[in-house]
């Protein structure tokens, strides 16, 4: 069973891989993730997702922001794979203030949100580091990467990856990377389709982008989710296409998902 969480720690948001999965080395041949009829479905329509008020440290009303982004992503999503003819099932969301065991494995330091996929829910830790300084689009991004990681599941790219097999630790790395890249740029594809109903500016986005461009592995000894640089990258990538055409991350050389 795979987990995947995203993390926030002392300003930088790290995205850390916590749990276990199988992957093998480039290039990836499983046509579930090479292939998938995901990348044929086009743009994502646009829609309404306005923010709803946030006050920093303040878990009622960051349960409110978060919900609502929540039920603003199944809806996207849900009528998007609908249209496509492809299989569908709502995800469920969960909070919790305290650290726990959740998907069989203990939650990991600094870790912000954990999607478990035998359950399609995610939890997410609203703690000093998640809800701490709310004013930018961490949040916004972190509901919806935790929920591209259930597009994955739904759309069968989950059970591919996790079945893949692998003949080294950095073999098994890169093909993490690939799953938690292409789920940053699936992130970016819902938010890009519902910005015009964003009360934010061209600044906010870059100021998203910079954040992501100070994470990654270069702040921790992992190398399971990318240079910051590649983060960002395909965050926007996402963001400016509003296609998961452009999500391919399992086609491209490995300095794409370094």
């Amino acid at each position: 069973m795979r987990f995947t969480p995203l993390v926030a720690a002392c300003a930088l948001f790290f995205l850390l891989f916590s749990g276990t999965a199988h992957a093998t080395a480039y290039p990836v041949k499983d046509p579930a993730l090479t292939r998938n009829k995901l990348y044929r479905t086009g743009e994502l329509r646009p829609s309404a997702c306005p923010e709803r008020a946030i006050e920093a440290n303040d878990v009622p009303s960051a349960k409110r922001y978060l919900t609502a982004v929540f039920n603003c992503l199944n809806a996207s999503w849900g009528a998007h794979l609908k249209r496509a003819g492809m299989p569908f099932a709502k995800a469920r969301i969960g909070f919790i203030t305290k650290p726990r065991r959740y998907c069989g494995d203990r939650w990991g330091k600094h870790t912000a949100g954990v999607y478990c996929p035998a359950e399609r829910r995610f939890l997410i830790i609203l703690d000093d580091d998640t809800i701490g300084e709310p004013e930018d689009l961490f949040l916004f991004m972190l509901v919806a990467h935790e929920y591209a990681h259930h597009v994955q599941n739904v759309t069968g790219m989950g059970r591919a990856f996790d079945r893949y097999p692998y003949r080294s630790k950095s073999e098994l790395n890169e093909q993490i990377r690939r799953n938690e890249l292409q789920a940053q740029c699936l992130a970016g594809v819902f938010m890009g389709s519902v910005w015009n109903s964003l009360d934010r500016t061209g600044e906010d986005w870059e100021e998203l982008l910079d954040v992501n461009r100070e994470s990654g592995d270069e702040w921790t000894k992992a190398r399971d989710h990318g240079k910051g640089r590649n983060i960002a990258a395909w965050l926007d990538k996402g963001f400016r296409s509003k296609s998961p055409a452009s999500c391919n991350t399992w086609t491209v050389p490995s300095s794409r998902v370094a």
